[in-house]
C-alpha cells in the first residue's frame, strides 16, 4: 500500500462474494488503495449487530498491487472493527459500504447491514458512504451507478463529512440516471411481515415477507420521490439519534 494515495476500506452486508462488492471495487480502484474485509456469506439485515457470544475469524482472499480483500466470519461491523485491529497499517481515508443488492431508502436505513458498516465509520470519525441498488437480482447490473459512485467517492475525499454522519446513496433500477437528488428519509412502514409455514405438534414457524407502504408518496424531498423518478438519491444520514425538539418539552414532565 503507498501512504501517498488514499486508503479506502470497503465492507458490505451481501457477502465477500457478491457482484456489488467486485462492481464497487472495480469503480473505486483507479482512487486509491483499496482494503476489503466483508462477510464470508450473506449478512442483510443484521444493522449495526456485533458479535458479542461468539469469536470471529478472517481469511485473506486476494493480495494485488494497491488491493487486499478478507472474508470475515462476521457482520458488516465486526467486520470495519476487525480490519482496525488487524489488518490495517493506517487510518482510512474513507469507509465505504455496498453496493448493497437491494435499495437501503426510507426505514430500511435501520436494518441494513451495509449501513451498519458505515454508521460505524462514522462513529470513528471517519467520511463514510454507503452505495445500494434497487436490484435484489445477484446478477443485477451495477454499470449506470459507475460514474456516479467514482464523482460521489471523489467529493467526499476532497471535501470530508461533518462528524458522526455519513452518506447513504440509492440508486433506482434503470439504464439511463437522471442526475442526483439531496433527499431526506421517506415516512414509511413495513407492513405484513410474516408468513406461516408448515408446523409439527404445538410449534409453529415464520418466514420474513412484508410489504413496503411509502406514507408520504408526494414528498418530493423524499429518497423513494427521487428512486421513483429516475434519480440517484443522497440522504445525509446522522449517528446521533437525539430527538433534540422534544428535550424542552420533556424536562417540563420531571
Amino acid at each position: 500500500m503507498e501512504n501517498n494515495k488514499p486508503l479506502i476500506l470497503i465492507s458490505n452486508d451481501d457477502g465477500v462474494i457478491s457482484k456489488g462488492i467486485s462492481a464497487l471495487i472495480r469503480f473505486l480502484r483507479p482512487l486509491g488503495d483499496i482494503v476489503v474485509m466483508a462477510p464470508d456469506s450473506p449478512r442483510s439485515g443484521v444493522a449495526c449487530a456485533v458479535s458479542i457470544h461468539e469469536p470471529v475469524q478472517y481469511q485473506m482472499v486476494r493480495k494485488d498491487v494497491g488491493l487486499r480483500i478478507y472474508k470475515c466470519s462476521g457482520t458488516p461491523v465486526d467486520c470495519i472493527k476487525l480490519a482496525f485491529y488487524t489488518v490495517l497499517d493506517r487510518k482510512p481515508d474513507i469507509i465505504i459500504g455496498g453496493i448493497n443488492h437491494g435499495d437501503n431508502s426510507s426505514v430500511n436505513v435501520h436494518y441494513s447491514g451495509t449501513m451498519g458498516a458505515v454508521i460505524e465509520g462514522a462513529i470513528r470519525g471517519i467520511p463514510s458512504v454507503a452505495f445500494s441498488l434497487c436490484d435484489h437480482d445477484a446478477d443485477a447490473d451495477f454499470e449506470p451507478a459507475g460514474t456516479y459512485v467514482r464523482d460521489i467517492v471523489v467529493k467526499v475525499l476532497e471535501r470530508g463529512l461533518p462528524a458522526n454522519t455519513c452518506l447513504n446513496v440509492n440508486f433506482p433500477k434503470v439504464k439511463e440516471l437522471k442526475g442526483v437528488r439531496i433527499c431526506e428519509q421517506t415516512k414509511g412502514i413495513w407492513v405484513n411481515e410474516w408468513e406461516s409455514f408448515a408446523h409439527r405438534g404445538d410449534s409453529q414457524f415464520f418466514w420474513m415477507a412484508g410489504e413496503y407502504k411509502n406514507t408520504d408518496p408526494d414528498n418530493e424531498n423524499s429518497d423513494q420521490w427521487a428512486l421513483n423518478n429516475g434519480y440517484v438519491a443522497i440522504t445525509p444520514t446522522q449517528v446521533d439519534m437525539t430527538a433534540r425538539a422534544l428535550i424542552n418539552e420533556l424536562k417540563s414532565w420531571f
